[in-house]
């Protein structure tokens, strides 16, 4: 259905075989459907090509946006049938069902409806986002939630509370944890996972965590950076709940003294989702944390991920370089891999040799030849490395330079004729070198090797659906009096809070950075040994903005809110 689209498209003259090869590549990467890549490319909007192939499949095209749901229609199909296929009842006519599809072809899809209603079907076209949307709205894991919640405090009163019984006697052989899993599997706890991770998927987390405490329980989503508690399940239920999510991550069930990492690959709403687990073991029972990696929602793109056009030259001029190092820094969770993930994109191609050496591996990414390190296993970053140098590679990418050892190895190589990407944990650009110099890299390999810095943060964007013009605290712009900036004549937005955004204002993240580009006068500083005061001090001198000055522009671009810059960059700048 992707590549068919792109072709009609392409033969009316709608988009160009080059604005095709690119969205067909996003694809590759993101699993997402072509439409929404060309839309999120820029090519064509969503409205377009929905009015597109309304006229090609001679189907009507409805607005979800403003239609009004009649609660009884929508009880003519069952919530997992419209998750599954991403369509929606919209009236009734006799013995006729009008169903909102993204996919007027699916004829499987009508098929099941057809079985599971007992109506003839008719199709309607929407908006891929307004109908996951409204599915989310009508049909929601929200609502899910409640209901499984109060099955759960059902079966904690009644005659199936002994779970935790079951648990107890693992001891006793290979039978009682075969009962027990066979319980969970039927459990409410099962039901409320499957529910918590559809929800999380459907709000765009990155993260969901299952926290116990002593008298209670807590669910936390992350979203768009910022946690959110969405219930407390019964405190009974704990260990069913992290049991269920062992068997599905085929972790040991039985293990709760030491720390476990697990992985599975799930189709979530027809979108491929990995799942990473990490349970740790804490005060009060067994703490889990899940990572939510939706590749359909991901852009590889570095032109998308927020940076601006003039330092974004010096960072692509370097990945285009035949070797060198070019570092990505920042903190825990700021991009970096997301960002690094895009450089590679740049420069795969059919004639190049990447490898890659991760811990773990978020994204598979086709034609680049991907490795997990693993510590314990005796594959460290630095073994890695030395093996790649074996594999004749173009290009390497480390995963995260940690110590004096994978350093030395990551510059040899870039000395030998490699391009290395890699990233270091530091607050700024100019502070990277000095890290470096700490870990015992002497100040002429770096000064050699070296070919540009970059330092990132992400901050939340302002909703397109809700922004509004509005005056910021004095206070606040104060905090920006000493880059003597002219605030006079611009106009700030923030977002009023709507159903897009769940009342928060912001929807959506991007990045804030600072490339610093190896120039002479840099690479001279670097052999003096000169402080990262200095070198930060030049490289703004040779026209660097940095983190703060990043932040400014897109705030006076509307793009986010003068609290969200303030928050991830420092007054130091």
């Amino acid at each position: 259905m992707a590549i068919k689209i792109g072709d009609m498209l392409l033969k009316s003259g709608m988009i160009s075989a080059e604005q095709l090869d690119k969205a067909l590549k996003e694809q590759q990467s993101t699993g997402s459907k072509l439409g929404s890549v060309l839309a999120k490319l820029g090519f064509i909007t969503e409205d377009e090509i929905l009015q597109f192939l309304s006229k090609q499949f001679n189907v009507p095209a409805v607005n979800l946006n403003d239609y009004n749901f009649d609660k009884a229609i929508l009880g003519l199909m069952p919530a997992k049938l419209a998750q599954k296929y991403g369509v929606l009842p919209l009236n009734r006519l006799g013995r006729v069902l009008t169903v909102a599809m993204i996919n007027p072809t699916d004829f499987h899809a009508m098929e099941e409806i057809k079985f599971s209603t007992g109506f003839e079907v008719h199709p309607a076209l929407a908006l891929e986002s307004a109908i996951w949307t409204a599915i989310d709205k009508n049909y929601g894991a929200s609502g899910m939630l409640e209901d499984v919640m109060q099955s759960m405090e059902e079966t904690v009163e009644g005659e199936e509370s002994g779970l935790e019984v079951l648990e107890e006697e693992k001891d006793e052989g290979g039978d009682a944890m075969s009962e027990m899993t066979a319980a969970i599997e039927n459990s409410p706890a099962a039901k409320l996972i499957n529910a918590l991770i559809a929800e999380g998927v459907k709000r765009h987390a990155t993260d969901i965590h299952l926290e116990p405490y002593e008298k209670d329980m807590r669910v936390r989503m992350s979203v768009d950076g910022v946690l959110h508690e969405v219930m407390q399940p019964p405190l009974k239920m704990k260990s069913s709940l992290v049991a269920r999510i062992k068997i599905i991550s085929k972790l040991k069930v039985e293990e709760k003294r030491m720390p476990q990492d697990g992985r599975l690959r799930l189709n979530v709403m027809d979108r491929p989702i990995d799942l990473r687990v990490s349970i740790i073991p804490s005060a009060f029972g067994e703490k889990v944390a899940m990572r939510i990696l939706d590749r359909s929602t991901v852009t590889f793109d570095l032109n998308l991920l927020g940076f601006e056009p003039g330092p974004l030259k010096h960072f692509l001029k370097a990945v285009h370089t035949p070797f060198g190092i070019a570092l990505v820094t920042g903190p825990t969770g700021c991009g970096k891999t997301t960002t690094l993930y895009g450089a590679l994109q740049e420069v795969n191609q059919p004639d190049v040799n990447i490898m890659t050496a991760e811990e773990p591996v978020e994204y598979s990414l086709m034609g680049i030849n991907q490795v997990a390190v693993k510590e314990d296993g005796g594959t460290t970053f630095g073994a890695a490395l030395k093996a790649f140098l074996r594999q004749d590679p173009n290009i390497i990418m480390v995963g995260e330079i940690r110590d004096k050892e994978t350093a030395e190895i990551a510059i040899r190589a870039s000395l030998t004729g490699h391009l290395v990407l890699s990233t270091v944990h530091t607050n700024s650009a100019c502070l990277t070198i000095t890290r470096l110099v700490d870990m015992g890299v002497e100040p002429f390999m770096i000064s050699s090797s070296l070919l540009v810095v970059e330092s990132q943060r992400l901050v939340r964007k302002v909703c397109q659906n809700c922004k509004e013009p509005y005056q910021p605290d004095q206070r606040l712009l104060e905090d920006f009096a000493h880059n003597k900036i002219d605030f006079s004549k611009a106009t700030f937005f923030k977002g009023r809070g709507c159903s897009e955004c769940r009342n928060s204002g912001y929807k959506g993240r991007l990045c804030l950075a600072e490339i610093l580009p190896i120039t002479p006068a840099i690479r001279e500083l670097i052999m003096r040994r000169a402080t990262s005061t200095e070198i930060e001090n030049k490289a703004i001198e040779e026209g660097m903005p940095t983190l703060r000055m990043d932040g400014v522009i897109k705030m006076m671009n509307g793009v986010t809110t003068i609290d969200e810059v303030i928050k991830e960059t420092v007054a130091a700048d």
